[in-house]
């Protein structure tokens, strides 16, 4: 190597050594001794002792709230995100259109984005509680509304209606997307006689196949790793019917002191989000359209 490449190659790990520093403190040591932790028993004030797979083994077949939770992580994972997609995708479409105070309904449509995710769910916490704002506007319509954050049934769809409320991000990204999309497109399929729904399917969805999955990839790690609004609104319950994955290691955690036993939750839930990704991106490619590649 010159001696041009080596002061090249010294300033740029200069320069990058803050990044380097902080991932290897910060990131790649915690998880190096999480793995170490998760095969030991500790509770945090006495020294680790070794139990081996132990804490995998009793989360597997001896936890029935282990898997309650690996279930309602996966109900509210598989509901919330289509959902999610399907209504930031129709709002990005009607803010595409021609219409007065666009710039306003942009605005309040990614407003709820901003606000902080605790306070929301303080906020809904007000909404949805048993003779709150939601269950007023049902009874005008003569519908009994639910106790929303107290009933088994009904816990899960709260929470699922909570993550409604932050569709705004996904929406300004396809909208972004959308203003991207050549008009040519469309004049072309009109001239074809497509009809405004065919060239909706036709050009618009496929050429936001790309922003669709990345807000796919991006959900399903968000799903999978719930918890202000299950901490704050129902920590869990009623009965595990809320508990998801990760309250579930910070309660084992930081409530009672099983640090071990935690950090194998912690790599089981790396496991299942690493299995779903990789699905994602496996059946990525019968369906994401980009431009420059040829199929």
């Amino acid at each position: 190597m010159s001696k041009l490449r080596r002061r090249e190659a010294l300033w740029f790990y200069l320069f990058a050594s803050p990044w380097i520093i902080g991932f290897v403190v910060f990131l790649l040591g915690p998880m190096i001794a999480s793995i170490y932790i998760s095969l030991t028993d500790w509770d945090s004030f006495t020294p680790p002792k070794w139990v081996g797979l132990q804490n995998y083994t009793r989360l597997l077949t001896d936890d029935p709230v282990f898997w309650k939770a690996l279930w309602n992580t996966f109900y509210y994972a598989a509901i919330s995100v289509p959902l999610g997609l399907v209504i930031g995708l129709w709002l990005a479409n009607l803010l595409n259109k021609q219409v007065r105070a666009r710039k306003l309904f942009r605005t309040l449509i990614y407003l709820p984005t901003l606000v902080p995710l605790v306070a929301t769910a303080m906020i809904f916490k007000m909404v949805l509680a048993p003779s709150g704002p939601l269950n007023d506007a049902l009874g005008l319509f003569g519908i009994p509304g639910p106790s929303w954050l107290l009933e088994a049934a009904w816990v899960k769809p709260a929470l699922i209606l909570l993550s409604v409320w932050g569709a705004g991000g996904a929406t300004v990204l396809l909208l972004a997307a959308m203003k991207g999309i050549p008009r040519e497109l469309y004049e072309a399929a009109e001239v074809d006689g497509a009809s405004p729904i065919r060239q909706f399917w036709s050009i618009t969805v496929p050429q936001l196949t790309p922003i669709i999955f990345f807000n796919l990839i991006m959900g399903l790690i968000g799903a999978f790793q719930v918890f202000s609004q299950v901490y704050i609104l129902t920590k869990g319950g009623p009965n595990n019917a809320s508990q998801t994955m990760v309250p579930l290691l910070f309660d084992q955690a930081f409530s009672f002191y099983k640090m071990g036993y935690a950090s194998a939750v912690s790599w089981l839930l790396f496991l299942v989000i690493l299995v779903f990704t990789l699905l994602a991106f496996r059946t990525a490619r019968r369906w994401v359209f980009y431009e420059t590649e040829v199929k």
